[in-house]
């Protein structure tokens, strides 16, 4: 278990560390220059041993899928980042870009459910959290570390701290780096073992035809189909919304992409499970693929290919 109260993040074995996430042929320096440039801090991130750069880890996120689609494995995949640490830290931090969370009481009936998920993810397939050594909050002494309690915002480590009162591990098999699921989704590989495959496109709005040109750009022509979910407060409703979404995915989708804020958690977990299929948490890839970037207010790390 990564043990947040561990200022380096280091295991007692050694099992991850922090390195730079170095992927062949991805080029951040556009988004870097239209974006804040300390986001170049988010390139150093969480890494476990067993895997040498990014490029093993795009490998290894394409064998399991494909291993998922031959084998009708359930296969959810999810990432998480600030909306996610301060909604599981209770707080209407999250409702950043979209509205998540009614009030705090909400996400407290919630809360269990997604302990649950989290608890099926770690079995049944992948985390890929936003860690890196500016998310992560270092330990204090003495007066500091009462007033670094009193002021404690949500983060990484109050993410992992939640993980592990719940008895949640990661490990080398079920931890991804949240980039390399971007940059896995938006490369050639990805759109090409998507070639003749139904994609079912799980989101508040979808732009097929767009969808349609984003694979062709890779000579890619997935059967794409769309399952209307809210676009908002999915992840306090989703109890009331499970039946009528699952009920709307074919039932011979071969791969979800999901596009639902931090309710993506349950939506990939019971999707996955219901079909056997891998349901991916897309996020801004889902937007670009729709041609609409503008909601994720901007371009991101890793999604910027040689072609």
């Amino acid at each position: 278990m990564v043990r947040s109260a561990l200022g380096d993040i280091i295991t007692p074995d050694g099992d991850f560390h922090f390195q730079r996430l170095i992927i062949e042929g991805v080029n951040n320096d556009e988004v870097l220059a239209v974006n804040k440039p300390e986001m170049v801090k988010e390139e150093t991130c969480l890494s476990h041993r067993s895997f040498a750069d990014g490029n093993a880890y795009l490998r290894r996120l394409q064998d399991r899928v494909q291993k998922s689609l031959v084998d009708r494995l359930p296969f959810p995949i999810v990432r998480f980042a600030d909306g996610e640490y301060a909604f599981y830290a209770l707080s209407l931090e999250c409702n950043g870009l979209y509205r998540q969370a009614e009030s705090t009481a909400a996400i407290k009936a919630a809360l269990p459910l997604h302990i649950d998920a989290l608890a099926r993810l770690s079995r049944e397939g992948m985390f890929a959290p936003l860690i890196f050594p500016g998310n992560i909050e270092q330990p204090r002494r003495g007066i500091m570390a009462l007033v670094s309690r009193l002021r404690k915002r949500p983060s990484a480590s109050t993410f992992l701290e939640l993980l592990e009162k719940n008895g949640i591990a990661l490990t080398g098999d079920n931890y991804l780096p949240f980039y390399v699921v971007y940059a896995w989704l938006s490369s050639a590989p990805f759109a090409r073992l998507m070639n003749g495959k139904k994609i079912c496109l799980i989101g508040s709005e979808c732009d097929q035809e767009a969808c349609r040109r984003w694979f062709a750009r890779f000579d890619s022509s997935p059967e794409i189909v769309f399952a209307e979910i809210p676009a908002e407060y999915v992840a306090t409703r989703w109890s009331t919304m499970k039946d009528q979404l699952l009920a709307n995915i074919p039932a011979n989708t071969d791969l979800c992409l999901v596009g639902a804020g931090i309710g993506a958690l349950p939506v990939c977990v019971d999707a996955a499970a219901a079909f056997s299929i891998p349901v991916i948490d897309a996020g801004h890839v889902f937007n670009m693929m729709n041609d609409r970037v503008d909601k994720s207010n901007g371009a991101r790390l890793y999604t910027h290919h040689r072609l």
